[in-house]
């Protein structure tokens, strides 16, 4: 785990004191050593985040004609090294990054398929005469590139791109509209105009000659659903692979630990990783102690009595938010995907303290159906059939009846329910599913004049459309977890890996092993959904794994954070002044009225004044 960086320009010679600038602007992420390495006319910067094969694995890494710098892990290096040494290849180091060498040389770009695990990398091949740039396959770990001046760079983290010589800080304004609209960018676009993402799934070859430009896409999952598959065969499938990805996650040559929140989802990983692990495990959870709506300790101490865990609580430590804010900007790159960073940069700079790995839940909301908005949007599906007597699906997953006893767990979500269906009911399935998604809300009220003219809903959500609806997915309930798994779990993966590496901690997601994925997308939707109930298919995999005061649970919280009592209480003249500034009513892009109505209207749990504060923040750090 570590920050990377490559410096290209066809024709010129290396310039590796360019590429070590930029590395240094994020050498926060490898604590344990900062190289820079050539190759031709390649420059390749590494900070490295020492896990595996802590004495020999240091980074850039040559073989020969092959050189790459390399951050994220390989799970299964083990059994590929063992392969490759079956068909003559020898090996000087017990690392995975040599294991992805071996693998390039003995199949090329088709040993990306036979990776399980997290990586972005980039890989100079020099007898073929090309630049191998390529991102695992849900986008766990970051990359992004940029072409300015003729000079190619890519780095982990965009803020080392923003120290290149002629590189404009300017804003995308289509990435600024997905901003406003969803919090996060959907795609391969950046906030900053210039500068992309190499997106989940892709590779990138660039000539080392000419500088010519081939991308491809290597993965997507696959809904074509096996009907054969019982709900029994499910569960016993889903539980050995949930075995098998907590098991090879575990490796490691330095101390592991589990992220607990009392969720079902950290709570399956750290129940599973327990029994492996020789000594006791450490376990982190992190709680706000201004009420029962923002503490889920009960939980997380019933997980960690059941299998002898030794639990870290952790109040973070909010301070002057004036402060942390900007500072989590920085890490981020980005305004923030939700308020949720702040309790994940603290649980992370603890956790550090301890273990130098945590295993965490992260993806099971999108892999096995948790949010909310599934239930919400199904309840609609189900009044929209029982009115109509209309099915819009290949198979009628869920009926009125059926959903009924699930109904109870929407009682926090009154005030979104009455916003959703004031903006109409009985859309076709993407129209309404966007409008969930829509953190804007309609609220076109707080856009400056010029941008409100400019605002386009209908060309946001036929962006959106197309994404959403994917032609194999058919099923409401496909189609909104594949959007969220490769649109939304990006951004929050984003978050992920800043929050980790600002501290120097590997964070892991065992339920993003793409094995699990595979398989949860080609289920029979109502396997996975039945009567509306979230996360079925799981709750029956974790049962005799994890208590029962966990799996009874009705009051999904999701590290709750109270941004509303911060809004309202010590952090109210820090948001107010922020957004009324004269630097922001210059900017042009919020009207200060509709501000002043937003701040003082703002339901609780909101986070339409967070996505403003943070774009805010986010303008006054990198484009000012």
């Amino acid at each position: 785990m570590c920050g990377i960086v490559a410096v290209f320009a066809p024709g010129r010679a290396a310039e590796p004191e360019l590429a070590r600038r930029l590395g240094e602007r994020i050498q926060h992420r490898g604590p344990d050593g900062l190289a820079v390495s050539t190759a031709g006319a390649v420059a390749l910067f590494h900070a490295r985040l020492a896990i595996i094969d802590v004495a020999t694995g240091a980074q850039p890494m040559h073989d020969g004609d092959l050189a790459i710098t390399y951050n994220g892990e390989i799970y299964n290096y083990r059994e590929l090294r063992d392969e490759l040494r079956g068909r003559g290849h020898q090996f000087r180091t017990a690392s995975d990054t040599e294991v992805i060498l071996k693998a390039y040389r003995e199949w090329g770009t088709d040993a990306l398929s036979r990776l399980n695990g997290m990586f972005a990398f980039v890989l100079v091949d020099s007898a073929r005469g090309h630049i191998f740039a390529a991102r695992d396959r849900l986008g766990i770990k970051p990359l992004y590139w940029t072409r300015v001046s003729g000079r190619f760079a890519w780095a982990s983290e965009i803020k080392a791109l923003l120290e290149l010589p002629d590189l404009e800080r300017a804003v995308d304004l289509e990435a600024l509209e997905d901003y406003l609209t969803y919090q996060f960018v959907l795609g391969d676009r950046t906030l900053f105009r210039g500068i992309y993402k190499l997106e989940p799934g892709t590779y990138q070859l660039v000539g080392l000659a000419d500088g010519r430009v081939q991308s491809a896409t290597y993965w997507s999952p696959s809904y074509n659903v096996d009907s054969s598959i019982t709900e029994a065969d499910a569960v016993e499938r889903l539980r050995a692979l949930l075995e098998d990805a907590v098991r090879l996650q575990l490796r490691s040559d330095v101390p592991v630990g589990s992220h607990l929140s009392g969720g079902l989802d950290s709570s399956m990983i750290a129940c599973l990783a327990a029994p492996n692990l020789a000594a006791g495990m450490h376990a982190f959870t992190g709680v706000f102690r201004e009420g029962p709506d923002f503490d889920e300790t009960p939980y997380a101490r019933a997980v960690a009595e059941s299998r002898g865990l030794a639990l870290h609580e952790i109040v973070p430590d909010v301070g002057d938010i004036s402060t942390l804010l900007p500072r989590l900007v920085w890490h981020l790159d980005e305004p923030a995907a939700g308020p949720g960073v702040i309790p994940q940069f603290a649980v992370s700079a603890y956790a550090a303290r301890h273990v130098k790995v945590t295993l965490g839940g992260q993806g099971g909301d999108e892999v096995f159906g948790g949010y909310t908005r599934y239930l919400v949007a199904y309840l609609e599906q189900a009044l929209k059939g029982a009115i109509y007597e209309t099915n819009e699906e290949a198979e009628h997953i869920v009926s009125l009846r059926s959903i009924l006893p699930n109904l109870p767990t929407l009682q926090r979500y009154a005030p979104m329910l009455q916003q959703f269906w004031r903006s109409g009911v009985f859309e076709p399935m993407d129209r309404r599913y966007f409008r969930l998604l829509d953190r804007l809300g309609g609220a076109v009220s707080v856009l400056g004049s010029d941008w409100r003219a400019s605002h386009d809903p209908e060309r946001t959500f036929e962006r959106f459309s197309e994404r959403f609806n994917r032609p194999d997915t058919q099923s409401y309930f496909n189609k909104m977890t594949h959007f969220d798994l490769t649109a939304g779990l990006p951004a929050l993966l984003q978050v992920e890996d800043r929050a980790s590496m600002a501290s120097g901690l590997e964070s892991r997601v065992p339920l993003l092993d793409h094995r699990l994925v595979e398989f949860m997308a080609t289920l029979l939707p109502r396997l996975k959904f039945r009567g509306g109930e979230l996360k079925y298919l799981l709750k029956k995999a974790a049962q005799g794994v994890v208590p029962e005061t966990v799996l009874a649970r009705k009051d999904k919280m999701g590290f709750p954070v109270p941004l509303h009592l911060w809004t309202r209480g010590p952090s109210r003249d820090f948001i107010h002044d922020t957004l009324m500034s004269s630097r922001a009513r210059e900017r042009g892009i919020f009207d200060p009225a509709g501000v002043e109505g937003l701040l003082r209207h703002e339901r609780d749990f909101s986070r339409q004044s967070w996505g403003l504060l943070n774009l805010e923040i986010w303008f006054r750090t990198f484009i000012d």
